[in-house]
């Protein structure tokens, strides 16, 4: 039998422009949907460490995050 002992997974996020909108409209939905998307891993306790948040020339976002998978223990993984 196994079982879990240490989980976590590795992402990349990229929070894109919406293209049928003004510029700076789409930059401002942007920062809000990734203010929404942080207080959400907050609200679920979900354990995470944003490694790199990077805004690109155009206005979106990249995001490289590694976070708790499901309700697994994450160890030394967030260290």
């Amino acid at each position: 039998m196994k079982r879990i002992k240490e989980a976590c997974i590795c992402q990349t996020l990229h929070f894109m422009l919406k293209e049928d909108v003004g510029h700076d409209y789409a930059v401002r939905v942007v920062q809000e949907e990734i203010k929404k998307y942080k207080e959400s891993l907050d609200k679920n306790k979900t354990k995470y460490k944003i490694l790199e948040e990077t805004e690109q020339p155009d206005g979106s976002v990249i995001i490289k995050i590694k976070k708790q998978y499901n309700t697994a223990p994450v160890g030394s993984y967030l260290d």
